[in-house]
């Protein structure tokens, strides 16, 4: 049955008489009056106190609770909530207002998408609120509660709307969260309104014979405490109000009729100690009949959501069923209040390894709630993906939760916390064990970053090949700090990173000078600097040099194939027309991905070429007539072959070494030649491989060169 507080008549009492009636200190009374110099304008939270105030929530709490309504009505900014009532209080009710992005995961209207990014984001602040403190969590539910009892009166629509939520969302949430005082309220309340016939006729029958019913119950409740006594065993016993919407889940789940359940007449021991709680479970089946298939021990096998209890179903006088949980006044505490019970973690153990605990605990609650309201097919499955799978939950080491892009290694996460510990960053802790910085962050994962005294970022940190970073947000604070440094320092730097990129794909590091140009600079020191901090990606450079040296164009020779790149038929779609031939160019050779442009040539279909390609833009200057759209196909499986090879000292075990990390790299090997000379112990490895683009070869050759013994790697033409 759902709870009746002193609020829900028609008839409020004054403030200060509700207030008397509550079993609060002075103090806590003198804070609740503090919030305000009118607190009759506050009555409409009174009932939110009311039911935090059962769950034994702090001051705090109860100050936001009374408020926030308040706040709410006369749409307070943060500013001004900071202002009239404290930021404490203003941090809880902007987690309130967070949690209202929950509705995004019940349902969610035909939007657009910048929308949809939008709820994303406002999802993910929801659960950075929920984790940070966890008392938003149990305000929203009270305040849910709250909006079920306002319903009471309006149309159908509307309750059937609010009871679906709660139902769908909120119920759920608050059984994850172990907090069953609420759980029950809201499924009561909201099964009430979803199905108004069904829930009048249990309440009829649970209302039959209540008197005789109530009896039965208190004499089992004195003779089992009797028992209990005369055994010595530490335990209270009372009975156990039963709640409408369970009843009715258990009549549809093991299809029985109202008088076949067993749990109509329930009682509940509660014991000083977990020993107890089984010399209890001893007494009551040595001294009543119980049923084998009703018993279950959660005490020795919990609920994921915590929940620690012992059930039996013995037989009572006239062979009447009673369900009886034994668990001790801790277990019936977290049953009751569930996460509620521990916000205290907040006050002294966030620096401590409990308080880390703590929030991993809820962190890894909420996950499975997502996963179960998600199984219902309630949950959009795109929302849910970008929500959790494409994003890490870490915490530092005092416990503070950081939402990070999935790929994060430790270097995002120190550049997350600040630049300066980024830049001071000299290596990274997961659960106290020392990681690489291309350690891939995990969900749940403890990070601590070890700094040293000096600012000392590396320029390899943002070459994308290398693993270093993965987020924009790191390789952007990176590349100002090098765009700060000595601009002579960065034209050696960069220099030296052009020259090796370059080599890599056996091009003349002498062409460097023809990329001035393409980006708009003075001179190949400008080219050299900007490379050096930052401003111009070295990929960008390379893949302009290699196009403007690419072989001479397929158009000016007609039996000349494309060298490097194998497209499976139907690889490019031309835009509004049918099966019309096409053809890869061989000046440009674009990539998938890449953004491309077709050229109609006469009598060999449409000639592919990438949009900056300088051979189709004087084509087209002399005939604009002959662009056409074209796209990739959306099935698109394409390859790239390229030969590389690799110097490297000769020794036992190198090919093995080498062949593992082009399978890791996900490149293909197609086949291997290599020389050895025995007089200087040195071998050339020759490696034939076929890989999806440029950026995976340059991957390739980046992790080749990371292996014992190899002193080059480089591109050679076939």
């Amino acid at each position: 049955m759902v709870s009746i507080r002193t609020v829900h008549e028609d008839q409020r009492p004054p403030f200060e008489e509700w207030l008397a009636g509550l079993n609060l200190s002075d103090a806590s009374k003198q804070k609740l009056r503090d919030v305000s110099d009118k607190p009759e304008i506050l009555l409409v939270g009174q009932e939110m106190v009311e039911i935090l105030h059962e769950l034994h929530m702090d001051d705090e709490t109860l100050q936001a609770a009374l408020i926030y309504p308040y706040c709410e009505e006369h749409k307070l900014e943060e500013e001004q909530i900071t202002e009239q009532f404290g930021e404490g209080i203003q941090k809880l009710i902007v987690g309130v207002r967070r949690m209202d992005a929950i509705k995004s995961l019940h349902t969610r209207a035909n939007s657009k998408k910048k929308n949809d990014e939008i709820q994303i984001d406002n999802v993910r602040r929801m659960l950075l609120a929920m984790v940070e403190d966890v008392r938003a969590v149990v305000l929203k539910l009270a305040e849910r509660i709250c909006a079920l009892q306002k319903v009471k009166h309006a149309d159908e629509e509307t309750r059937v709307l609010v009871a679906r939520e709660c139902a769908n969302i909120y119920a759920p949430l608050a059984n994850r969260l172990g907090i069953g005082q609420l759980k029950w309220e809201l499924e009561d309340h909201s099964f009430r309104y979803l199905h108004p016939v069904t829930y009048k006729q249990i309440a009829k029958l649970l209302d039959e014979r209540r008197a005789d019913r109530q009896q039965y119950i208190e004499d089992f409740v004195d003779e089992l405490q009797g028992v209990l006594d005369s055994q010595n065993i530490k335990a209270k016993v009372y009975g156990r109000p039963k709640h409408i919407y369970s009843i009715w889940k258990k009549m549809q789940k093991k299809h029985l009729s109202f008088e076949q359940l067993y749990d109509i007449r329930a009682v509940r021991i509660i014991a000083d100690r977990l020993q107890d709680c089984y010399a209890a479970l001893g007494v009551v089946h040595a001294n009543w009949k119980h049923i084998p298939d009703e018993f279950d021990d959660y005490i020795a096998t919990p609920k994921p959501n915590g929940y620690q209890s012992i059930h039996t179903v013995t037989l009572g006088k006239q062979g009447k069923t009673i369900e009886i949980q034994i668990r001790t006044a801790q277990m019936h505490e977290d049953a009751e209040l569930g996460v509620a019970a521990h916000w205290r973690y907040k006050e002294g153990a966030t620096s401590s390894r409990s308080g880390y605990e703590e929030r991993i605990n809820w962190l890894r609650k909420i996950l499975l709630w997502q996963e179960e309201v998600s199984d219902s097919g309630d949950l959009v499955e795109e929302l849910r993906s970008q929500v959790f799978d494409d994003r890490v939950y870490v915490f530092t080491p005092r416990g503070d939760v950081v939402d990070l892009p999935l790929g994060s290694t430790p270097l995002d996460f120190a550049y997350y916390i600040h630049s300066n510990v980024g830049h001071r960053c000299i290596g990274a802790k997961i659960a106290r064990r020392i990681v690489p910085f291309t350690y891939q962050l995990q969900t749940g994962d403890q990070v601590e970053i070890l700094t040293g005294k000096s600012l000392n970022p590396s320029r390899d940190w943002m070459h994308p090949g290398l693993g270093y970073v993965y987020s924009s947000r790191a390789r952007a604070k990176i590349q100002t700090y090098f765009k700060k440094q000595d601009k002579g320092k960065n034209q050696i730097a960069g220099k030296e990173l052009l020259d090796r990129e370059l080599a890599k794909l056996n091009l003349d590091t002498k062409l460097a000078g023809d990329a001035i140009a393409r980006f708009n600079l003075q001179n190949l020191e400008d080219l050299y600097a900007a490379v050096g901090g930052g401003d111009i990606k070295i990929m960008q450079v390379v893949n302009f040099l290699q196009q403007k040296h690419a072989p001479e164009p397929e158009l000016k020779i007609k039996s000349r194939k494309p060298q490097s790149a194998k497209f499976k038929k139907d690889s490019v779609v031309v835009e509004g027309v049918g099966n019309l031939l096409n053809q890869i160019a061989g000046c440009c050779q674009p990539l998938p991905g890449e953004s491309i442009m077709g050229y109609i040539t006469q009598g060999r279909g449409v000639s592919v070429h990438r949009e900056d390609c300088e051979q189709l833009s004087n084509l087209l200057d002399q005939h604009p007539e002959r662009q056409i759209d074209v796209n990739w196909a959306s099935n698109l499986q394409a390859v790239f072959q390229t030969k590389i090879h690799v110097l490297t000292e000769d020794r036992d075990g190198i090919l093995r070494d080498l062949t593992t990390v082009i399978a890791n790299e996900q490149v293909t090997l197609l086949g291997v030649n290599s020389t050895s000379d025995t007089k200087l112990g040195t071998a050339k490895i020759e490696l034939m491989l076929e890989v999806k683009n440029l950026s995976f070869l340059s991957k390739a050759i980046s992790r080749l060169q990371l292996v014992r013994g190899v002193t080059d790697v480089f591109k050679v033409d076939k």
